[in-house]
Order: C-alpha cells, then structure tokens, then sequence
C-alpha cells in the first residue's frame, strides 16, 4: 500500500461520505409525472435486463447498480447472459456460433419462468438493449404478455439496421424481413406497433445511433440507402424518448436513459443518478472465451471457460503495480464462475486470466463501488496481425463508444488514439500497438475515468486490456 494513502477502513468513509455529497435529485431532462405508482420496495415487480448482440450481462453492471441505489431490491434485478449472443446472418439457417430469434425468445422465456417463480411475482418487467428487444419483443407476441407489466427499449433497430432486401434479406436486423414484417404489423383501430394491456418506453438518440442511419456505412454499404431514419427505434403506441447526442449503448446504460427508465417504471424522477457506495463489496461473474482457435473469424460466447484461471491482484492506482501477492484465485469449473470474491470498494484491480489457446489476458478495472454478481471476465487472443508488435494495449468501453471529438479520450498520452473515425460513435476499443515491451505503466482516460494498468509483452503471449466502467 503506498505510504502516503489512509488504511482501508478509512478510505471506504471517505468514499461513502463523498457520494453522499454528490447525491442530487436528477433534474433537466424528464419531467416528473404525478403518478408515484411501484415506488413502494416491497411490491416493486422483478426486472429482468436483456443484452444485445455479442454482449453479456456484465453490460448492465452500472444500470443494475444505478436501481439498487434508488431502493430497487438486488434479489430482483436479474440479467440474461445468453450462450451464443450473436445473430445469424439468416434467422431461418443454421450458423455456428450464433443463435436464432426463435433460440433468444426461448431464452428468455425460461428465465421469465424462473425469475417468476424464484420472487412470487406474477409479472416482470423487461429492459432490453439494442438486439435484447427482439426476444423481449417476440416473448409477448408469442404468448408471453400475461407475464410483463412494463417494457424499456433502448435504441432497438424496430424498424431495422436497414430495410431492403439487397443486404442479408433473411436477417432479423432487416427491416422488411420476415420477422420485423410480422413483428411490426399494425394492431388495434389506431395501428400500433405494440400490444395492448403493457406499457412501453422507447429510447433513442436524436441522430448519434450508429444503428439508425439513413447512410449503410455502420453495416459496411457506405453509400447505400438503408431506408431506416433516426426514428427507426421508436415504435406506434410506446412512450417514445430521445436524448440528444447519446450513442447506441448508451440508449441504455447512460445516466440519462437510467433516468428515463426508472421515471417510466416508478412514475417519478430517480433519487440519485450516482452510484450509493457499499461498505462490503462482493465481486462474482463467469469467464469465457471465443469459439474458434484463431482471433480472425472468432465469434463470441457466453460459454463457461472451464479449466482457465483467475487471478485478482490490488494494484497501485497511479502505476498499476500490483501490491503483493494474489488477493484471489480460482481455477474455473463447469459453471463458469470465477468468484466470489471480497473487494475493497475503493481499490483498483488487475483480473490475470489464463487458459490453453488463449493470450495471458491482464485486465485492470477501476474501483468496485458496489458488489455484482455480474462482473464477466472474458479471455482474449492475440491476432495473426498483432503478432509481431511488442506489446498490445486495448481500452475497451463496453457500455458506449468511443466519440470524436464527442469524448475526452486519451490512450498512452494520445488523445485521441489512432484509429478512431470522427463523427457519429460506433467504436468501443481503442487499440495501441507498442515497439517495445519494456514494463511501464500504460493509462488511459475516457471522460474523466482513468485506468492505469503496465505493459506486458506480446511475445510471450500477453494481453491488456483497460476497462472502462462508464
């Protein structure tokens, strides 16, 4: 511990007593109903938190935090981590690695039912994000609506990443597909996109969502017309919001779209916007890996990694310097869980995960100010092009993207890191190729947010990864 920084016991005071400080009610954006219908904690109904494509329920770790710190019990709010979270290419053909509308909905429905009978609740409430609507969506078309209340999209394509045939016509992201076809038929006299008899919130962007251009570019058809607007989100007969200049991900997991969704849900505005700080931290999630043994042509899972291991070291916040020896460490069984384990709110950490066909893979995090019991860690693989560097540094952003010149980001001293195209965001990693392995310390900043971790070599099969929790 450095010399110069008060123990454990006092720190953790210090940090509660500063979110307290900071903790304001939200205002400016969304204007408080009358209504405090659901504010109540003991009749609040289960959430379940759905991810979209290629994501994880760790995506909805602060979104989870944000409900808990306005009073929304923890054994209530529960996130679907889908096997294969990517969609095929065409919904009705087989592809490895990828899932099926038809295999998401069925997904979800078993996690309804065991959310369901696990609270006594006789309904839930569904968030979902970016593809996580399309099974939400599906569910209550399909026989589910008896069991939801209330439904919160953020930035779901409705109407398509794109809607013509001469791109992937049997994609479920095709607007003019088969699915969205059946999904977005007019119902009722007035010709809603949604069932009756559940409420229902859209969020979108006001032109900042790489999945709602009129241009193909974000689908690699620069040029091509998508015939998707802005709008493409918003549905006929939901509660349509639109926050200016958020980006894809952050329709869901930014403060103001939280803010957005709890006044929907409760009736009124959120207590606070910032994380309630706990005494007692306790950290758990799974591990997992990549379906094929090279990076190129490689597709995520959500698949336990079992036989790999973890290893959880304290580091040094303004180096990333580990501090003694490990504070944790699990080899992985066939659950895939990696914890739990006992943080110190207020430390900064490094997770080590190895395991046969896979990079060393460092990943450091800033500080854990509540537990979770979805902290997924995922094992990474050093591309056939990335292996003569010395070293390879990623910044990854899981809940947004990186936005030029929207963002502060900075990257080994550059600000911003090479690569990053300017304009609307639709990028979450920031790469650094380095000439030399020597160890050093490497930091990046997005927005405010720092994380310092050091420089392991490629050629010995190391990895970093920096983290960024906002």
């Amino acid at each position: 511990m450095n010399k110069t920084s008060p123990d454990s016991m006092t720190r953790r005071r210090l940090l509660l007593s500063a979110a307290a400080a900071g903790a304001a009610p939200f205002a400016g954006c969304v204007t408080a109903p009358n209504s405090d219908a659901g504010v109540d904690a003991e009749t609040r109904p289960p959430i379940v938190f759905v991810h979209g494509n290629g994501d994880s329920a760790s995506i909805w770790t602060t979104t989870i935090w944000r409900f808990e710190s306005n009073g929304w019990p923890r054994e209530r709010l529960h996130a679907v981590d889908m096997p294969y979270p990517n969609a095929r290419a065409d919904d009705a053909k087989e592809q490895p690695g990828s899932s099926s509308i038809a295999e998401y909905t069925a997904y979800l429905a078993a996690e309804v039912k065991r959310v369901l009978a696990a609270t006594g609740a006789s309904k839930v409430i569904l968030i979902g994000n970016s593809r996580g609507g399309y099974p939400i969506r599906n569910f209550i078309a399909t026989g589910g609506a008896a069991q939801v209340s209330q439904v919160v999209l953020g930035g779901v394509p409705n109407h398509g990443v794109w809607a013509h045939n001469g791109f992937l016509p049997g994609s479920e992201f095709n607007g003019v597909g088969p699915f969205l076809t059946r999904l977005n038929a007019p119902q009722g006299p007035n010709g809603h996109e949604v069932p009756a008899g559940i409420r229902w919130l859209t969020i979108r962007s006001d032109g900042y969502d790489k999945y709602a251009q009129p241009d193909g570019v974000w689908i690699g058809q620069r040029g091509t017309p998508t015939n998707v607007s802005f709008e493409g989100p918003a549905l006929k007969g939901a509660d349509n919001r639109v926050i200016a200049g958020i980006d894809h991900r952050e329709t869901s997991f930014s403060a103001q779209a939280f803010a957005e969704s709890w006044r929907f849900i409760t009736g009124r505005l959120p207590t606070r916007m910032t994380v309630a700080p706990e005494f007692e931290v306790v950290l758990d999630g799974t591990v997992s890996g990549l379906g094929l043994n090279n990076r190129e042509g490689s597709y995520t899972t959500n698949l336990p990694l079992e036989g790999a291991t973890v290893e959880v070291y304290a580091t040094r916040a303004a180096t990333g310097e580990r501090i003694g020896e490990a504070k944790h460490r699990k080899t992985i069984g066939a659950d895939g869980r990696w914890g739990p384990f006992k943080a110190d709110g207020p430390q900064t950490y490094e997770f080590v995960i190895t395991a046969p066909g896979y990079a060393t893979t460092h990943i450091y995090r800033s500080p854990f100010p509540r537990s979770s019991r979805v902290v997924s860690l995922r094992a990474e693989r050093i591309a056939a092009a990335d292996r003569d560097v010395k070293a390879l540094v990623v910044m990854s952003r899981p809940r947004g993207y990186l936005g030029v010149p929207r963002d502060r980001i900075v990257l080994d001293g550059t600000s911003p890191p090479a690569g990053l195209p300017s304009g609307v965001a639709g990028i979450s990693e920031a790469r650094l190729k380095l000439t030399s392995a020597a160890s050093r310390a490497v930091e990046g900043e997005f927005n405010g947010e720092h994380i310092v971790g050091r420089i392991w070599p490629a050629a010995d099969n190391h990895i970093v990864v920096l983290e960024l929790t906002t």
